[in-house]
């Protein structure tokens, strides 16, 4: 683990294995913290808040030193695309090209906004002076997944660190290498011993005791519902922390019958299940297509999914690598036996280079599904698609917001008015029109109903790691 500044065995000595998917051999022996790790950072990540050694430096210094550590990111953008692809199965072209160059620049760019907010004087009258100041919170919990680690890391620690915060982080089981890098980094750009801490370890024991421990303010969390729930749980046992939640999604493609460009429409369907193998808490995993134009974007979209090169996350020619584990692939398969059960069609979905050892699955599409199916209404999280067809605007949009999810949509349509109250009438944290899966870190990020609460990335995440402090001075 990495504590106040260096590296460290857990308390009890333990470790667990870290299983590359591109092969199942052991990759690591990682220290399995517990609930007495999870103690020791914390009471490291207190100490630092407390005696201001980072809050209380002036936010221009906060910012060289995050600019010099997203420089050192790109420096080790090899060794940590490496780590990365390693890890959890990603292609090592999308490692390089998109996850660490991501994290770097999201770390770069809350480093470069935080001299640039200002607090607020409350319009009281002449007799008093009354501020509005934006203060840190004390000591973060992040907690994040296997999916993108590297990237979902920077949106929960640019912000915190950028804030004046200290930040205890929990990486997931299966993605603990980069995490570990990313640490020693920042202790070389210069952020002080205790400010940023990793415990590794397992969910139910450092994760759970990140969650209940009586002296972490906040909890930053991406993942699954059920464990989010249980965050809430944690929170509620415990001080009654704050709690963020990025907790997945359904989402919805609506392809409306008057979408003129369908050929745009099909590689955008098949590359928002695919990519990544489908592990992407806003993969468009639900295409609902009016009968209209059905006939015709089917078959566009079965012949982009089919190109998709599945192999070795290190061959250069990989488009779509392995599933993060053992236990997802199993979930992946037991899936589309599931849809097979409610009667839909299984279109791909096998599973292949198994003599490598690895995890590997071909996309999959489940077509003519009803759309109150387990697979059009369960998160899968895997290159599964399952198609729900519709007569007219009303029902499709109906059956996209039907759904206890909201964490994205799109909708395809040649008429932009049609495309403005449509996606208005979606409900979800983030709707693309005519696209699907465009961002950058100055868009927030996150979603209604069972997907969560709380935003990351853009200036509002500014907002989840800091606290409004009145001060009101008479000055009668």
């Amino acid at each position: 683990m990495f504590v106040d500044g260096g590296y460290r065995d857990a308390t009890s000595g333990e470790t667990f294995e870290s299983r590359t998917p591109r092969d199942g051999s052991v990759l690591a022996r990682v220290a399995r913290g517990g609930a007495d790790d999870v103690d020791r950072a914390v009471r490291a990540a207190r100490a630092a808040f407390d005696d201001g050694r980072w809050r209380s430096l002036a936010p221009r210094a906060r910012k060289q030193v995050l600019l010099r550590w997203a420089e050192l990111i790109r420096e080790h953008t090899e060794e940590l695309a490496l780590l990365e692809t390693l890890d959890v199965g990603k292609p090592v072209n999308e490692s390089v090209r998109v996850d660490v160059a991501s994290a770097a620049y999201c770390i770069q760019w809350y480093a470069e906004a935080l001299d640039k907010t200002y607090d607020e004087v409350a319009p009281s009258g002449e007799g008093s002076l009354v501020t509005i100041t934006r203060e840190p919170l004390g000591v973060v919990g992040a907690v994040v997944p296997w999916n993108y680690p590297l990237i979902i890391t920077s949106w929960k620690l640019a912000p915190a660190l950028a804030t004046g915060n200290s930040v205890v982080l929990k990486p997931a089981e299966q993605s603990s290498l980069s995490a570990l890098l990313l640490a020693r980094l920042a202790v070389e750009a210069g952020i002080p011993d205790g400010v940023l801490n990793v415990v590794t370890g397992l969910g139910p024991e450092a994760g759970a005791a990140l969650g209940r421990h009586p002296d972490v303010d906040k909890i930053a969390f991406t993942g699954s519902g059920e464990v989010g729930r249980m965050f809430l749980g944690y929170a509620a046992e415990s001080n009654g922390k704050q709690v963020q939640l990025e907790a997945g999604g359904k989402s919805p493609q609506l392809v409306l019958a008057d979408a003129s460009n369908l050929t745009a429409a099909a590689e955008a369907v098949a590359w928002g299940i695919c990519y990544n193998a489908g592990q992407t808490c806003n993969a468009g995993s639900r295409l609902v297509v009016d009968r209209a134009v059905r006939e015709e974007l089917m078959p566009q979209v079965l012949e982009v999914a089919r190109s998709f090169v599945v192999g070795d996350p290190l061959d250069p020619a990989t488009t779509m690598g392995p599933i993060v584990d053992q236990r997802q692939l199993d979930r992946v398969l037991a899936y589309l036996d599931i849809g097979r059960d409610e009667g839909a069609e299984v279109i791909g979905g096998a599973r292949v280079a198994t003599g490598t050892g690895g995890y590997y699955v071909e996309p999959a599409v489940l077509d003519k599904v009803s759309n109150d199916s387990r697979v059009a209404q369960e998160e899968i999280f895997g290159p599964v698609l399952s198609v729900v067809e519709f007569d007219g605007l009303e029902e499709g949009l109906r059956l996209a917001n039907q759904t206890s999810y909201g964490l994205a949509a799109s909708v395809w349509t040649s008429d932009l008015a049609t495309g403005h109250r449509v996606a208005r009438q979606l409900r979800a944290g983030t709707v693309w029109v005519n696209t699907f899966d465009a961002t950058d870190v100055f868009a927030p990020f996150g979603g209604f109903k069972a997907s969560g609460a709380g935003r990351d990335k853009s200036l509002h995440a500014l907002d989840e790691y800091t606290g409004l402090k009145t001060t009101w001075f008479d000055l009668s």
